[in-house]
């Protein structure tokens, strides 16, 4: 099995690496300089040069404020983008992981959100990997989407953030009006390699289990470094923020325990690896 990874460079595409190399799986890994995903006639004819079996897709336009002021590029890049693949790897018979998230959601809800539950995304950012996710549906029914949140790996993070802060800060404040589930890439990485061996094509949550507000991470991350740092509450409201944050964003990994396949753990003991091995 050959493997093609774009967005190479981020955390996730950094931890796809690490575990392929692991596993002796075949690769190829293209960062934004050498793989343009809104270029078609680019991603078309590497495609069809490399002719892998699975696109990884991790390409993507993350800076959730940013997308606010950069609608067009959100668009491209999430949208047009992820459509650009799927009709390469389609013509190529090949299957395709695209990775989304639980922007897709308003966040109104109160119990974890499952993979047919009603979307309806809030921001630029939300509406552009929606559009992502239906462009893929449509054009390479061999896909794989998977929605996560909160990620954290290799590579700039809250988790990094809030060390670095507590490096020469001895007070900080957090929200605590935010519900999600961290996850970590070494999960969801393990979790994308076991599904994309499969033909359970369609839409699955890939989040670490368990949930927490943004304070109880940081809360957590704090304790397990032996930290001694003064932590406030903050609500969203206070951080003024240009684009709109799911309120509950906590998602349900359904599907993957419908077909035995749910490897995640619980976000804490996750963490608890990540801050013994990476940082």
């Amino acid at each position: 099995m050959k493997i093609l990874i774009t967005g190479s460079n981020g955390q996730l595409g950094t931890e796809l690496q690490n575990q392929l190399n692991d596993r002796n799986i075949t690769y190829v890994a293209f960062n934004k300089s050498e793989l343009d995903i809104t270029n078609f006639s680019g991603v078309n004819s590497i495609i069809l040069k490399e002719n892998p079996q699975v696109v990884i897709n991790c390409a993507a336009y993350t800076n959730v404020d940013g997308c606010e002021k950069n609608e067009i590029s959100a668009f491209k890049v999430n949208g047009i983008g992820a459509q650009n693949l799927a009709i390469a790897t389609n013509k190529m018979k090949c299957k395709i992981v695209h990775i989304s998230t639980d922007y897709v959601f308003d966040g109104e809800g109160n119990i974890p959100y499952r993979e047919y539950n009603r979307v309806n995304p809030q921001s630029i950012y939300g509406e552009s990997k929606l559009l992502g996710e239906k462009l893929v549906e449509k054009f390479n029914p061999k896909h794989f989407i998977i929605r996560t949140s909160w990620l954290y790996g290799e590579g700039n993070n809250f988790v990094k953030t809030m060390l670095n802060l507590a490096s020469y800060k001895d007070e900080l404040g957090v929200v605590d009006d935010q519900l999600g589930s961290p996850t970590s890439t070494v999960d969801l990485t393990r979790s994308i390699i076991d599904l994309m061996e499969t033909d359970h094509y369609g839409i699955f949550h890939g989040t670490c289990e368990g949930s927490c507000s943004w304070y109880d991470f940081a809360k957590r991350i704090f304790e397990l470094k032996g930290i001694d740092i003064k932590l406030n509450k903050i609500t969203t409201k206070e951080l003024n923020r240009l684009a709109s944050r799911p309120k509950y964003s906590i998602l349900d990994n359904f599907m993957l325990k419908l077909l035995g396949l749910n490897t995640f753990r619980h976000w804490e003991d996750s963490l608890k690896e990540y801050l013994r091995n990476e940082v």
